[in-house]
C-alpha cells in the first residue's frame, strides 16, 4: 500500500510525518489481557491528566492545530486520541468492538497519535492519498452517520474518502473476518521517532494478540 501526502496538507503541516502498519492478522472477539493492558493506561492518564491538559500532548495539540489551519472546530471534531483519553479521565467505559479495534485504540492512547485501523482488503486500489474535505463530500463515520468531513484531513483511495482522525469509514472498517490489517499514524507532530516507536508498539501488539506475521512499516511524509 502506498500512502502520498498532497501538497494541501503540506501547506497546513509541513512537517507532517505518518506511518503505515501492515500485517497479517487472526481477529478475535475479545482479549482480555489486552484490556488489562487499555486499563492500566486508565490508571495512568487519571492520575496525570486532566481534560485540559490532555489537549497539550504532543500529538494531540498538533493534530487539534492542523484542525484550525483546514478550518475545523476540534473541539466539536475531536481527533480520537484525544476522545479516547478524555472518555478515561471522565471515567466513562471505553467502547468495545473486537481485538482488531481495540488493539488500534490502545496504540492511539498510548502514544497519543489518533490512528486509522483499516481491512485492506476493502480499498480500492492500492494507493492512498492524504488530503482535506470539501464540501459536500460524502463520508459515513463508523456508528456516526454522515459526517461532514469539510476541512478534515482525510484519506482516499480510488473510489473516495477512508479515514480522517475524527473517524473512520464504514467501508472499509475493520471486522471479526479481517485478516489483512492496514494502520495509519498520523504523526503530525512531526516527530519521527515517536512515529517509528508508536508502528514498532503497533507490531508488538498484533503479533502478541492477533497471531500477527508478515509485520511490516513505511514512514510517509
Amino acid at each position: 500500500m502506498q500512502v502520498i501526502v498532497s501538497k494541501e496538507i503540506d501547506q497546513v503541516c509541513p512537517k507532517f510525518v505518518g506511518a503505515c502498519v501492515q500485517a497479517k492478522v487472526k481477529n478475535s472477539k475479545y482479549c482480555q489481557a489486552l484490556w488489562d493492558e487499555i486499563n492500566a493506561w486508565g490508571d495512568k492518564y487519571r492520575a496525570t491528566l486532566t481534560t485540559e491538559s490532555l489537549k497539550e500532548l504532543s500529538g494531540i495539540k498538533a493534530t487539534r492545530k492542523v484542525y484550525r489551519a483546514c478550518g475545523k472546530d476540534p473541539s466539536r471534531y475531536r481527533p480520537a486520541a484525544e476522545a479516547l483519553i478524555r472518555r478515561m479521565l471522565q471515567n466513562k467505559p471505553l467502547y468495545q468492538r473486537d481485538t482488531l479495534v481495540d488493539l488500534v485504540n490502545l496504540a492511539s492512547i498510548a502514544y497519543g497519535y489518533s490512528i486509522g485501523g483499516f481491512d485492506a482488503d476493502k480499498f480500492v486500489g492500492d494507493t492512498l492519498t492524504l488530503g482535506i474535505g470539501r464540501a459536500d463530500e460524502p463520508y459515513e463515520g463508523i456508528g456516526r452517520g454522515m459526517l461532514n468531513i469539510e476541512g478534515l484531513p482525510v484519506y482516499r483511495d480510488e473510489q473516495g474518502g477512508v479515514g480522517t482522525p475524527t473517524s473512520d469509514h464504514e467501508r472499509t472498517k475493520m471486522s471479526i473476518d479481517t485478516t489483512h490489517l492496514v494502520v495509519l499514524i498520523n504523526g503530525y507532530d512531526g516527530n519521527e521517532d515517536a512515529v517509528k516507536a508508536n508502528a514498532e508498539y503497533i507490531i508488538g501488539l498484533v503479533k502478541k494478540y492477533c497471531d500477527g506475521h508478515e509485520a511490516t512499516y513505511t514512514l510517509y511524509r
